[in-house]
């Protein structure tokens, strides 16, 4: 017999996480440490010798199985279970396990990740009480916003109204629903003050608000630099001729140069267009007998017949190892024509794809870096018209190769912490004044590497995607996060409860600086919410409440909007 829908909300059972990653660890720390719920971590031996370290969190219970199936499901307890969360970076995989899940427990509530997000919507429909997410999706317009020394607008729609962040400067007084954050002050930012906000929720009905969404918007030609026709020349030489034989060819036309003009200049007989044609003369036919020369101008004459047998070779040799460098060049997808102001993407997994997708709406020059020529970004590249360099971004040649040197950004969002660091110190090698943004997991060393290596723009996939991830575990109405910096604010709905503790209070009661700030209420029975309601107003039972807040501020306004607890 299935569980009816009422009890199993009412079910105060484990989460089940099938994952081994970042957003799998950051998942289970959100659900232990801010709600204090038992986890089981459900994964294969090979997810288990490759994933992140759970023992150091508390409260969690690994399961490592041969194959995830319904016997592991099974193992992992899932007859008692809350909900279950598949992480793993594999749809069809996913898929597969949500339906396993769901015939073992029709009524358990299921999130799924899911890269294909139109197939996910279909797939929520299918199963039923089920939510699919994507954390390249909601992190993407974050980073892409952050590299470009932007505010990522992140369009909301709430009761027909499109709710967009953005600077209190960049759109007008009327629009302004509520400060989010003050981002002036060192170090991290202030979330939710009391105070004066410069990064605003607004609605985007003005022109200038309208503006401001990033999906819609399309920057105007970029600036171009005095010398950059030359620096482009430049580049192509060096992506088609090696350094050694650049340097040889120099070498060997500086000698003639040279040569030819300390001849012109030792015999005073010789003018200035004598001297370059007896340079010629000797150089291609060989060095011609002058009685009238001195022993010094002999000299300088067999010097520069044998510069000029070296000449042809080296032109030859540059002209066969630029059309081979150029055949390979584009046989592997690398860079052949050097770009100006571009952006340098590193990593062309699911948050890379992203990313590409994003900056060429957008109508950015865009240079990709992978080193596997079978990532998932690959095709949409090539789609694209992306240049697709494969090698390892790590290497300071593979960036040169990117035109590290001459870009507008350089993103590093791949998934391994180590690749990103280095490609970014690579970069800021290359070009001290670039703006770097360094895709990094460990909090701790995002802090230290902001203050060692003066990289300020590092961000975590998984710290901005997990609370989207938890809150739709825990079944709450989430309708959109909000990325400041490397933290996170949620924008939810509540309905409070007949004799709750936040019924009967006013709405001053409910906000609270730094955790949570009430913007809208709907009363019951009325089709339009009330915007920005006044601090006075007296909340009712069944009141629906429209909420910018903290993840801890979201729990504390949840129990007091919750009914109360029957004695016993």
């Amino acid at each position: 017999m299935s569980t009816p829908p009422q009890a199993r909300r009412n079910r105060s059972g484990h989460f089940i996480i099938n994952g081994s990653d970042g957003l799998a660890y950051r998942l289970a720390d959100q659900l232990t440490q801010r709600y204090g719920a038992d986890v089981v971590v459900l994964m294969t031996r090979d997810q288990h010798r490759s994933g992140r370290d759970f023992t150091e969190l508390s409260r969690v219970r690994l399961v490592i199985v041969d194959r995830v199936d319904e016997k592991a499901l099974l193992q992992a307890e899932i007859q008692e279970a809350s909900g279950i969360a598949l992480t793993v970076q594999d749809d069809v995989g996913n898929i597969h396990i949500a339906l396993q899940a769901r015939d073992l427990l029709p009524n358990l509530r299921v999130v799924v990740r899911m890269y294909n997000t139109h197939l996910g919507q279909a797939i929520e429909r299918l199963l039923g009480d089920c939510r699919v997410l994507s954390d390249a999706e909601i992190a993407a317009p974050a980073l892409v916003a952050t590299a470009l020394g932007e505010v990522a607008a992140t369009p909301v729609t709430v009761a027909g109204r499109t709710l967009i962040v953005a600077k209190r400067n960049d759109v007008p007084e009327r629009d302004i629903v509520c400060g989010l954050a003050d981002t002036s002050t060192l170090g991290d930012p202030r979330l939710l003050p009391a105070g004066e906000s410069d990064l605003v929720l607004a609605e985007a009905r003005s022109a200038e608000a309208v503006e401001l969404i990033n999906t819609v918007r399309v920057p105007g030609p970029a600036p171009k630099h005095r010398w950059w026709r030359l620096r482009a020349a430049r580049a192509m030489v060096r992506a088609l001729v090696s350094r050694k034989l650049g340097i040889a060819f120099i070498t060997v036309i500086l000698t003639l140069l040279v040569s030819g003009a300390l001849l012109a200049f030792a015999n005073e007989s010789i003018g200035g267009w004598d001297g370059f044609y007896l340079t010629l003369v000797n150089a291609f036919g060989g060095p011609q007998e002058h009685a009238d020369f001195s022993r010094f101008e002999q000299v300088l004459q067999i010097l520069i017949g044998i510069a000029g047998l070296a000449v042809v070779p080296l032109v030859t040799a540059l002209i066969v190892e630029g059309m081979v460098n150029a055949r390979i060049a584009v046989t592997q997808g690398k860079l052949v024509q050097p770009l100006v102001d571009h952006v340098v993407v590193v990593g062309l997994g699911g948050v890379g794809t992203r990313v590409i997708r994003l900056l060429s709406d957008r109508g950015m020059r865009v240079v990709a870096i992978d080193n596997n020529p079978q990532a998932r970004g690959v095709p949409l590249a090539n789609e694209l018209g992306i240049p697709v360099i494969v090698g390892d971004a790590s290497r300071e040649t593979t960036l040169r190769s990117a035109g590290v040197d001459r870009c507008r950004a350089l993103m590093a969002v791949a998934s391994t912490d180590v690749i990103n660091l280095e490609a970014a110190l690579h970069g800021r090698n290359l070009q001290p004044s670039l703006r770097v943004l360094v895709r990094l997991f460990d909090g701790d060393l995002s802090r230290r590497v902001r203050t060692a290596f003066n990289l300020k723009f590092t961000r975590s996939v998984s710290y901005v995607a997990a609370p989207a991830f938890a809150e739709a575990l825990m079944d709450r109405d989430v309708i959109g996060t909000i990325s400041v910096e490397r933290r996170v604010l949620l924008l939810a709905q509540i309905v409070v409860a007949p004799g709750s503790r936040l019924a009967g209070k006013k709405v001053s009661d409910a906000d609270e600086a730094g955790e949570a700030r009430v913007i809208a209420l709907t009363e019951l029975g009325e089709p339009r919410p009330m915007w920005n309601p006044a601090e006075h107003r007296e909340i009712q039972a069944r009141d629906l409440l429209t909420v910018v807040c903290t993840r801890d501020g979201l729990s504390r306004l949840i129990r007091r909007a919750a009914a109360p607890q029957p004695v016993a």
